[in-house]
């Protein structure tokens, strides 16, 4: 199964925001950290919000950071969410299909519990099990760290 972009780059901002989870991101630090363009990662980020795996702060100061603590972040729900409907493939689809073994195939069955096998393996994790390496993800990020932002 592929994932989309959208997917890609929610998985992305909630692994940054993780890596250093006391402190406030900017859009623009993460569209540099992973040279995306601005507008991809705002959806993306506005589509976190509102499903409240992120907390967004306007104006001078403001910034994002993690609404949840990163051991609450089920990937499974994440990829769910930004994925949508999982339709594999045409015979799936609520409106029909169009295909002529439809009646009797037995791949859509297959496909179903690879689909299925997919998640089950996502909800096994949650994001802080993927950012336990948070200092080493800090510095790949370029993050300060928190030492020196302190000093």
């Amino acid at each position: 199964m592929k994932l989309t972009a959208f997917t890609d780059y929610s998985l992305r901002v909630l692994m940054f925001l993780a890596a250093e989870p006391d402190r406030r991101a900017t859009i623009a630090e993460i569209c540099a950290a992973f040279d995306v363009k601005a507008n991809h990662l705002t959806k993306v980020v506005h589509h976190l919000a509102r499903r409240g795996w992120v907390a967004t702060v306007r104006g001078k100061g403001g910034g994002l950071t993690l609404a949840r603590a990163p051991e609450a972040i089920r990937l499974g729900d994440v990829v769910r969410e930004a994925e949508g409907e999982d339709l594999p493939a045409e015979c799936f689809s609520a409106r029909g299909s169009h295909c002529a073994i439809a009646g009797q195939c037995r791949l859509k069955g297959v496909l179903a519990q690879a689909v299925d096998a997919f998640y089950a393996v996502l909800d096994g994790y949650t994001l802080a099990d993927i950012t336990a390496n948070r200092e080493v993800l800090a510095q790949l990020l370029h993050l300060p760290s928190a030492s020196s932002v302190a000093a």
